[in-house]
């Protein structure tokens, strides 16, 4: 009697691992190659997107994209004249915004548009606040970075395409709405306090605004026990990191190099991201500590080409992304004591 053979069921982490880190790097060299304005920021979007979504996206999901562009730039446009003449009420509608985002995201809702929305909200705000011409800045940095995003989106995937027959994922379970509310409570305490001081200075507080709203991504997933290992370490790993790429692209500083040095090290990072690779570490430290790689080693490339100490910039922007860590350990450690507390006290 013949015995069926096996189905063998392909493994979709190794093509996941590649596409994130060619789709990463493709637009990291494109975003520097075409002098796009803020330049780190395309290569984070595609990021974000890269590891929060496995499918491509269709022609209705791209539409929805330059659609999420709009609602994000018209969003934080409005709230510009409440920031310049009522200061307090503009930044608590802020905070509200951010709030009822990262909710949405926890009860169900699609993370990539919350980051979307945070990113605008917060950088297109805090740059109108400060001149206009600023804020139209951010906006067509927003733009063109959604357009390059999808475009290597779209390259990453004809190049590592997902597995036909892979089954879907199963739904992950949703936190109650009183959780909810708290851990976006906590989310929000973390980007506030990185958009109060891109008020006072957009253009030198921008990157320290991305690293805030990349860790109220991570705090939404991490719990008070577990804050300063994911947080803190994620943020010290990235900076390591950063450092020995600069040191390896000083030896032959060439936009193909660029290319490649970033390939190589956010693959590292993206297969332990995937769990090719025996890690303790949640796939939000790895995907933190590739965020604050890309925005550090951006900036120090932005700084070179302005003749700025390259040395003594990344020294401060550190010391600011260490502090702002620090912080959102703190946060997530009160917030959490208070939840604990809340039903004692009531009784």
């Amino acid at each position: 009697m013949p015995t069926e053979t096996p189905v063998r069921r392909l493994d979709p982490r190794p093509q996941r691992a590649l596409r994130l880190a060619f789709g990463t790097a493709a637009c990291l060299a494109a975003s520097f190659g075409l002098a796009l304005p803020i330049p780190f920021l395309p290569p984070v979007l595609t990021l974000f997107l890269l590891a929060m979504r496995n499918q491509p996206l269709s022609l209705r999901a791209g539409l929805a994209l330059a659609a999420l562009a709009a609602l994000t730039t018209g969003g934080g446009l409005l709230l510009i004249p409440l920031l310049r003449y009522y200061p307090a009420s503009g930044v608590l509608l802020v905070a509200l915004c951010l709030f009822l985002c990262f909710r949405q995201a926890l009860r169900g809702g699609n993370p990539l548009v919350t980051t979307f929305l945070t990113i605008g909200l917060t950088l297109v705000s805090a740059a109108g606040a400060t001149a206009f011409a600023l804020a139209l800045t951010v906006i067509e940095a927003l733009v063109k970075g959604l357009l390059l995003t999808s475009l290597c989106f779209a390259l990453g995937h004809w190049l590592f395409p997902e597995p036909a027959e892979l089954a879907a994922p199963p739904s992950r379970p949703l936190p109650s709405a009183d959780e909810a509310a708290w851990i976006a409570l906590r989310a929000t305490l973390v980007v506030i306090p990185a958009f109060l001081l891109a008020l006072i200075d957009p253009a030198s507080y921008m990157p320290l605004v991305m690293k805030a709203v990349s860790l109220g991504q991570q705090v939404c997933a991490t719990r008070a026990r577990d804050a300063g290992r994911e947080l803190l370490g994620s943020t010290l790993l990235g900076g390591l990191l950063a450092v020995c790429f600069w040191s390896a692209l000083s030896l032959f500083p060439h936009l193909w190099m660029f290319f490649l040095w970033t390939l190589l090290f956010v693959l590292l990072l993206a297969r332990r991201f995937h769990r090719l690779n025996d890690t303790r570490q949640t796939p939000g430290f790895w995907l933190n500590s590739a965020v604050t790689l890309i925005i550090l080693l951006g900036q120090s490339v932005q700084d070179s080409a302005a003749g700025k100490d390259v040395y003594t910039a990344f020294a401060v922007r550190m010391g600011l992304f260490v502090a702002v860590t620090l912080y959102a350990c703190a946060a997530v450690y009160l917030i959490d004591l208070r939840r604990l507390r809340r039903p004692i006290s009531a009784i």
